[in-house]
C-alpha cells in the first residue's frame, strides 16, 4: 500500500487494488496513508466485482484440460488475489503486475505460468536480484524459481538475466560460479557449469562470460588472473550466475545484509510475457 501511495502522489500510473475493499481501507488507515477507492485507485472488489464472471470463465478456458472445473475456477478466484491479478493482465486490463509479499513465490509463480506464460523466446523462467551496493553493483541469479537448472537451462536464464541488465544501462560481465576454479574439480555440478560457458560463447557470441570460477575470483581479476591468466572475463563481474537456487538464494541475502549501505532490487522475474513482479516477505 504505501508503494501504491508513491505511485498516486508521483502521478506514475494508475493503481488497480485486488481484494476485500474493508480490509483495505483498514489496512491503509493502519499505515497512516491517505488512499480512498475510486478517487486514488481502481478497486476490484473479490467478494463482488461484476467482471467475476469473466475472471473466472477465462481461468476455467486456461486450465479446463488441467483439473480445474468450472467451480474450481470460480473458487480460485474468489480466494486468490494474485490470481485475479494476473487475469486482470490477460484481458488487458492493466499493463503490469505487482503481487508477492504474502504466501509463497512458487504459488504466486503458478498463476503467472497459468495464466500468463512465458515469453515465445524465453524456455524457462527464472528471478533475478540487484544489490546496489557501495563498491560495486551485482545481478545474482536464479534466486527463486530454478531449483537446480540443467546445462541448457542456465545458458538461457544467462541470456535472459544478461538482456535484463543492459536494461539497466549496464554491460554484463558474466561469471558461472562454483566450488570449483576452471577444472579444479571434476564433479556433476562443475562440469554442469563448464558446459554451460562453452555453450554461451557458441549460441549468445559477444557475451562476457567465463567460468567455472570461484566467487571470489569472479569480484578480482587479480585472483582470477592467477589461476587463468587467459580468462576471457576482464576486470569485475556483475551478473553472477550461481549452479542452483541454494547457492544463489543464500548468496544474495548474505551479501545483502553483510554488504553495507545499498539498495536491494528484485527478485526480477525473467522470462514472463508481460510485466510482472513478484515481491517477497523481505
Amino acid at each position: 500500500l504505501r508503494a501504491v501511495q508513491v505511485v498516486v502522489d508521483e502521478g506514475m500510473a494508475k493503481p488497480i487494488l485486488s481484494g476485500r475493499p474493508e480490509v483495505i481501507a483498514a489496512r491503509s488507515e493502519k499505515c497512516g496513508l491517505r488512499l480512498v477507492a475510486g478517487r486514488d485507485f481502481e478497486l476490484v472488489n473479490i467478494n463482488n466485482d461484476p467482471r467475476y464472471r469473466a475472471y473466472w470463465q477465462t481461468y476455467y478456458q486456461l486450465m479446463g484440460r488441467n483439473g480445474i472445473s468450472p467451480e474450481d475456477a470460480k473458487e480460485a478466484v474468489l480466494r486468490k488475489p494474485s490470481l485475479i491479478g494476473t487475469l486482470l493482465l490477460r484481458m488487458g486490463e492493466c499493463d503490469a503486475l505487482m503481487c508477492g509479499t504474502v504466501g509463497k513465490y512458487q504459488a504466486h509463480l503458478r498463476h503467472v505460468a497459468d495464466v500468463i506464460g512465458r515469453r515465445p523466446d524465453a524456455p524457462v523462467f527464472a528471478a533475478m536480484n540487484g544489490l546496489l551496493l557501495p563498491h560495486r553493483t551485482l545481478f545474482v541469479c536464479d534466486t527463486y524459481v530454478n531449483r537446480n537448472p540443467s546445462t541448457d537451462e542456465l545458458v538461457e536464464i544467462t541470456r535472459l538475466a544478461a538482456d535484463e541488465v543492459r536494461r539497466f544501462g549496464l554491460a554484463p560481465k558474466v561469471a558461472l560460479v562454483s566450488h570449483s576454479n576452471f577444472g579444479s574439480d571434476d564433479s556433476k555440478s562443475a562440469r554442469k557449469m563448464r558446459e554451460a560457458r562453452r555453450l554461451l560463447e557458441k549460441r549468445v557470441p559477444g557475451l562476457e562470460v567465463d567460468g567455472e570460477m570461484h566467487g571470489d575470483a569472479a569480484l578480482s581479476e587479480a585472483i582470477r588472473s592467477r589461476v587463468h591468466p587467459d580468462s576471457s572475463l576482464k576486470g569485475e563481474a556483475n551478473l553472477l550466475i550461481m549452479p542452483n537456487l541454494d547457492a544463489a538464494n543464500i548468496s544474495f541475502n548474505l551479501l545483502k545484509i553483510t554488504g553495507g549501505e545499498g539498495v536491494t532490487i528484485g527478485p526480477i522475474l525473467l522470462g514472463a510475457r508481460k510485466p510482472v513482479l513478484i515481491a517477497t516477505p523481505s
